[in-house]
């Protein structure tokens, strides 16, 4: 069995007396897309930081590409590519130009560049706007951007953090065909993302962080099987009949969540039929990753 390609063991990151990771256990195997999921400040950037040895953790041991992080964290970045949430172009360089300038500090060799760079304009579906410049291009070409910049090394492991925040749904579709297609050529990925649904249609396996540690893991299917079953039940109504409902489901042992107007009873399947005859007509649906999401890290908004 090969080395995993990313490997976390207790993990610490402490600011003064906050905990931003506080012992992360994580390992991410070769050529698999892995999601990172939590709500904000469960870790999830800090974690991609330490990754990149731009910050250090405060104990523990990372390992990257079989590479320990951050004594040989510059051996391992030259072995990975990095997509930023914030969006960092060079706005007076065209599309093209931005390429050649990483394919140059990756050291890419000069007889490579210009394939390298034709190459990962290709994948990005950016040919054709080569010569404009980045500040002309739309939010989802200089996304698609940040991606091709970050793969034009071909680097064996990506790190994508939060690749398609603030993109409309049909950017963002393009956007999982493209990652889609680096897990099919053998790339591993770690994605962080907000976008549970992101996460469920291209990930391997996820990790859910919490408070700065991983408090379930697995690929989506078991996850499901695990914390919320296969079926669930909406039932719509005033907060006083919800309320009630929720009551009447937790005495009968079965989880709940709260979805708007509505609480969903997860693992439904499993729901006595006298229960479902009191709780009446409800709208039956599949039961999500997001659904575990809420489970596992709560309904309120810390």
């Amino acid at each position: 069995m090969s080395p995993p390609a990313i490997r976390l063991s207790r993990v610490e990151k402490h600011y003064g007396d906050v905990h931003a990771v506080a012992g992360l256990d994580l390992e991410v195997a070769e050529g698999v897309c892995f999601g990172l999921l939590g709500p904000n400040g469960a870790g999830k950037s800090t974690t991609m930081r330490m990754l990149t040895g731009q910050t250090h953790p405060t104990a523990g041991s990372i390992e990257v590409l079989g590479l320990p992080v951050p004594r040989e964290s510059k051996r391992a970045r030259a072995l990975m590519g990095v997509v930023p949430q914030k969006d960092n172009l060079d706005e007076e360089l065209t599309a093209e130009q931005n390429l050649e300038v990483f394919a140059y500090l990756y050291r890419v060799p000069a007889r490579e560049r210009a394939a390298a760079v034709d190459r990962a304009l290709a994948l990005a579906q950016l040919t054709d706007r080569r010569a404009t410049k980045a500040d002309k291009l739309s939010g989802g070409m200089r996304r698609r951007l940040l991606i091709a910049r970050g793969l034009v090394h071909r680097p064996r492991l990506v790190l994508l953090d939060e690749p398609t925040v603030g993109l409309d749904p049909q950017v963002r579709q393009e956007l999982w065909s493209l990652i889609d297609g680096l897990r099919a050529e053998g790339v591993t990925v770690l994605m962080s993302t907000h976008y549970i649904e992101e996460a469920e249609r291209l990930a391997d396996e996820v990790a859910v962080m919490s408070y700065g540690r991983v408090i379930a893991a697995g690929p989506p299917a078991d996850l499901l099987s695990a914390h919320a079953g296969e079926r669930a039940v909406e039932y719509y109504g005033p907060p006083p009949r919800l309320a009630e409902i929720e009551q009447l489901v937790h005495a009968a042992g079965l989880p709940t969540r709260r979805t708007g107007p509505s609480v969903s009873v997860l693992r439904a399947e499993s729901m006595p039929a006298e229960l479902a005859d009191k709780l009446g007509d409800g709208v039956p649906r599949a039961a999500n990753l997001e659904d575990v999401f809420v489970a596992l890290t709560g309904e309120v908004v810390a």
